[in-house]
Order: structure tokens, then sequence, then C-alpha cells
């Protein structure tokens, strides 16, 4: 059946997500997401997250390379306790930079073209810290590699909410996470294993492949239906759902639902819509909730995990503990993506924050009251310089650290890890979607530049054991913020989400 001969069925259930859902609408709707085809969606999701994968390898990047730059021979590309921390963290001021451009290339060339684009600056970065023979060359290969990452994070989940439907967004908006930190994890391990036989320039090499990959199979995914009908590209947008959804499904019902809400907004935000609050609510909610994730430390720990873990004389090795970190963190953002569209956003955000709070108050208790045979060869050491000491025997007491960053870290990715970004592509308005995502995208590299620049000089200064207190009492913040502001979106259309923030009325998001 071809879609023009739905005419009659599309024009009386078009606006059926303005209304309270009837039983019939609902049993219509179900029937409608178990007849999709989503094996063309998976790959085009895939394609997409290769960007995330990227991102992830190149932002815990320093981790096993700073102990290897502190003792390299040469001193022109020797870190000290001045460049240690830059090349930490302007990766973060680089996706700041990254974010910043979103706001117009979303917009301008559309997402998928805005995530291919995120793979020149990626490729030249990995190029430059492969050959660097300055330290200079390793700090603007960070920096362009976050500029990289800063794109790919504003672009990638708007474009996945954008061409998915209710049925598996949760899943499908857990997956730029999930990817992320499945490329964390194969640092760690090409680290470990790799580092054997081959130096730290060869990791660099091994980031340039996720690159090309990805710019290879997006050529050829389809753009954003919603985008391309921004754009009065109609025909386009509706073989882009076609080819997304199947030509033997009712496709064009979902399409006239589409255009219906792309047809009621204007193409630009004007100023005096900043005041509405279907505008500035959404935002506000994604801006803080972006703020609140990194003000929970998370950049800070996966930066200087090896570093942490020998300044805290865990057992084990440290790079042991980061690869075990970094596959807990994998299984919990696959039990996420699991269970948010069973589950729904809120109660994991809820659980999510907790288990943050549980574990950043353990790790600073801890350290307080460590006994000081436990630290006493790193006590007088930078948390840098301390990860080139040699291990010293410890007893079992010292799995408490090891124990409460795995918790962090799985709390973080059971909720406030893969969510906040989930619910930054459902809850924008389609109008502002493309400069309000690259907003949030600043405000949190911003807030995760700003912690991993004054990590070190804290921890220095003060101790450890204050950023964790900090961060414990940013956690209980999270489970405030998430009780009072941030709305259900489980199981809920984009178009019903946005008429929530329209109307206030909570009968859409039922």
């Amino acid at each position: 059946m071809e879609p023009g001969t739905r005419e009659p069925l599309l024009r009386k259930t078009s606006s059926s997500y303005q209304t309270f859902p009837e039983s019939t609408v609902r049993r219509l709707d179900g029937e409608y997401l178990r007849s999709l085809h989503n094996k063309r969606l998976y790959l085009a999701v895939f394609a997409a997250v290769l960007g995330n994968f990227s991102f992830g390898f190149a932002l815990v990047y320093p981790s096993p390379v700073i102990p290897a730059l502190e003792a390299h021979p040469s001193p022109a590309l020797r870190l000290d306790q001045h460049t240690a921390p830059w090349f930490g963290s302007v990766f973060t001021l680089g996706a700041a930079a990254g974010g910043l451009s979103t706001m117009l290339l979303n917009d301008c060339l559309g997402r998928k073209l805005s995530i291919m684009f995120s793979a020149l600056p990626s490729a030249a970065g990995y190029a430059l810290m492969a050959g660097a023979q300055r330290v200079w060359m390793l700090l603007l290969g960070r920096l362009l590699t976050g500029f990289a990452g800063g794109v790919t994070s504003a672009s990638i989940p708007v474009y996945i909410s954008e061409i998915s439907h209710p049925g598996v967004r949760g899943m499908l908006g857990a997956c730029p996470q999930i990817m992320a930190v499945l490329g964390s994890l194969i640092l760690y391990a090409l680290g470990k294993y790799l580092g054997l036989v081959l130096d730290w320039r060869w990791l660099a090499v091994a980031g340039e492949v996720p690159v090309l990959a990805m710019i290879i199979l997006l050529c050829f995914m389809p753009n954003s239906p919603r985008f391309l009908l921004s754009q009065g590209k109609e025909e386009e947008a509706l073989r882009s759902l076609c080819w997304l959804r199947g030509r033997d499904t009712d496709y064009a019902q979902e399409y006239e639902q589409i255009k219906d809400s792309v047809r009621k907004q204007s193409r630009r935000v004007s100023c005096a819509e900043i005041k509405d609050p279907f505008i500035y609510k959404p935002i506000l909610i994604a801006g803080v909730m972006r703020f609140l994730q990194q003000l929970s430390g998370v950049t800070c720990i996966l930066v200087y995990l090896q570093p942490i873990f020998k300044k805290t004389s865990v057992i084990l090795k440290p790079e042991y503990d980061a690869a075990l970190v970094g596959l807990v963190r994998l299984l919990s953002v696959v039990i996420a993506a699991v269970s948010m569209d069973k589950a729904g956003r809120k109660i994991l955000l809820f659980v999510s924050a907790g288990v943050m709070l549980v574990s950043n108050l353990t790790m600073g208790i801890y350290i307080c009251l460590m006994p000081t045979s436990h630290n006493s060869t790193v006590a007088n050491q930078t948390l840098v310089s301390s990860a080139n000491l040699p291990a010293e025997p410890t007893n079992y007491i010292t799995l408490i650290p090891l124990l409460a960053t795995m918790f962090f870290i799985m709390g973080y990715a059971l909720g406030w890890g893969p969510i906040t970004w989930l619910l930054m592509s459902e809850i924008l308005p389609l109008k502002a979607r493309g400069v309000a995502s690259g907003l949030c995208v600043i405000v949190s590299w911003l807030t995760a530049f700003t912690l991993t620049q004054f990590f070190l000089p804290v921890v220095n200064t003060f101790g450890l054991e204050v950023p964790f207190l900090f961060f414990a009492v940013i956690s209980a913040g999270n489970i405030l913020f998430t009780g009072c502001c941030v709305p259900e979106t489980k199981g809920r259309s984009l178009e019903q989400i946005e008429a929530f923030f329209r109307t206030g009325r909570r009968s859409f998001m039922r």
C-alpha cells in the first residue's frame, strides 16, 4: 500500500498525541511499534555512535599515557607538574569549543553531517599525538580530539533521538554512553597489553580506526527526518523514514505526526520566544543536568584513574584496576540501556545519584581515616608523580577505594551517564534543539575543564579526600534536582514531550 492511500487515517490520527491517549489509539500505536523493522535503524545508530567510541577512547587517553610521559627520556616530551594537568584537562576545553560550534553546525549542516565533520579534527588530533616531538604537539592533539568530542557529544544524541521511535528510543539513547565506555575500556586494555611491546604513540594510531569506520558508514546512512522536514525537504524526509522503518509498515502515519509538529514551529527561536516556558524550561533542565553530571566528578576520576589508585595504594596494579572499573562501567551502561524503557528514567536517576553519593562519601572518609603506613611512600608526592612509584605490599583494606570507585562508576553509568544525554535530546524543543544541545555541551565541558584543571592542585594542596567529599555533596543535590525538576519521558514520543512543556498538562506524559 502506498503512503497516499492512507490519507484519511492519517488525518484522523496524526494529532492523537495532542489529547489524552485513548485505549484504541494505544492499541494502534502498539501494533505499529510491533510491525517496525529495526535492523536499518540499528545500523544507522551504530554508524553514528562510533564517534562516541572515539570520544571515550580520547577522553581517558592520559590515564595510561601520563605515567609514560612523566618518565620520558626526552625533555621536550617529558610532562611535569605544570604540563600534566593541562594534558589531562585541555581535552575538555576543546570539547566546549566543539559544543559551541555545534550550535551552528547542527542546524546548518544537519545532525549526520555534523557527526561526519567531527572526523576531521579527530583524525588530525590523533596524528599529532602519534608523531609528537614537543609537548605543545601533544596538547594541540588533545585539544583537537576534544573539539571532535564536543561536536559528537551534541550531535549524536540528537540524531539518535530523531531517527528512533518511542519503543526503542531509551535503549538506543544509551548506546552513545555504551560506546564511549567501550572506547575507554579498549584504551585501558591497549595501554596495558599493547604497551608491553609498543609505546604510547601507537595508542593514538589505534584511535584513528573508529574515526575512519564512522565516516565511511555514515556516507550510506539517512539524515534525520525531523531535520529534513525543518529544511522543507519533505520527499527526502519521507524516504528517510521509509528506510528507517521499512516499506511494509505504516510509517506514513508517523511521518504525518512529525510533519505536523514541525509545521507548528518556526525555523528560528526569537529573543522574545526565549521567555516562553516551552523554550526555556527544557533548556534549563537539560543544562543544569549537564552541569550537575560533570560536578559529580566523573571526568576527573576517569582521566586520573590510575594515579588515584596509586595514591590510595590499592592492592592491585593501577592498570588492572582501571580496566576492571572500565568493565564495570560497560556492564552498568548495558543494564541501564535494557531497563530504561521498562523502569523509566527517573527511578534510574534516583538510584544512580544515591549510589554515587554513598561511593564518594566512602572514598572521602576512607582517605581521611587511612592509616599513615598505607600512604607513607606517596605522602609527599603529587598525584601524577606518585603513579610512577613501585607498588608496595598492602593489606586487603586497600580494596575499599577500588570498590568505592567501581560502585561510583556503576552508579554513574546506571543513570546520570546515559540518561542525561538521552533526556537532553528528548526534552529540547525541535526549533531550538540544534542550538540548545550545543549550549548544553558547552556547559558540560567548561565545567569538566574547570574541575580537571583544578583537581590536581586541590589534591596536592588539601588532600585527595576534599574533592571526593565535594562530589558527595553534589550527588545529594542530584537527588533533589531529579525529584523536583526532571520529567518522566518513558514511552512518550518527542511530540508528546513537546506538548507537555507547551501546555503544562501532565496528561500528555501519562
